[in-house]
């Protein structure tokens, strides 16, 4: 499978996160990889600043690994890259996979790369072009530029599409402050 991912100057995660599309969940997971230099992990991988990055520090495949505590439904992933920067290091293939655990991983995309400079918006649908549910993503680097052993990705977002609770609230508008989508849904 090879899935129609956008990049460049027209994705922005933040701007469906501002819309109230969807939410960045993340941070409801725990993060893991399989291997970082010292001072270039999970901290700078996640930290909303372009200038840092995971550097990888072994053998092909890179794995990051992010697990929920709960079934979660994942939109997209949005992937950071600079190749004018990171050249050798930046990835030209990627393979996403998700699962219960470890044990269960299914290929769900696999994304080719050239030359990438922004981010990358890798779409999750399963069968039915829903968004996927799952226990664990798992991000594989597979091959990067110009033969490079190590990698660099500067940021990953996962996002959950946001879902009306309760009364519908559509015929009311869209609320666009922060102080008007807290009182969005009823509890």
């Amino acid at each position: 499978m090879s899935a129609p991912a956008r990049s460049g100057g027209d994705v922005d995660p933040a701007k469906d996160e501002r819309a109230g599309k969807v939410r960045e969940v993340g941070s409801q997971a725990v993060w893991s990889l399989s291997s970082c230099k010292p001072g270039n992990g999970i901290g700078q991988l996640r930290d909303d600043c372009m200038e840092t990055y995971w550097q990888s520090d072994g053998q092909l495949p890179h794995l990051v690994n992010i697990q929920f505590r709960r079934k979660t439904t994942v939109r997209d992933i949005c992937i950071y890259f600079d190749y004018k920067i990171d050249e050798s290091y930046c990835p030209s293939r990627i393979s996403i996979r998700a699962g219960t655990n470890f044990n269960d991983l299914q290929e769900v995309e696999v994304i080719e790369l050239n030359e990438p400079n922004g981010w990358v918006r890798i779409p999750l649908k399963d069968i039915h072009e829903r968004p996927i549910r799952t226990f664990m993503i798992q991000i594989a680097v597979l091959s990067n530029h110009q033969n490079g052993r190590d990698t660099h990705v500067r940021q990953i977002k996962i996002h959950s599409p946001m879902e009306a609770k309760g009364a519908a609230l559509d015929n009311l508008g869209t609320f666009t402050t922060v102080d008007c989508q807290q009182y969005s849904c009823i509890r």
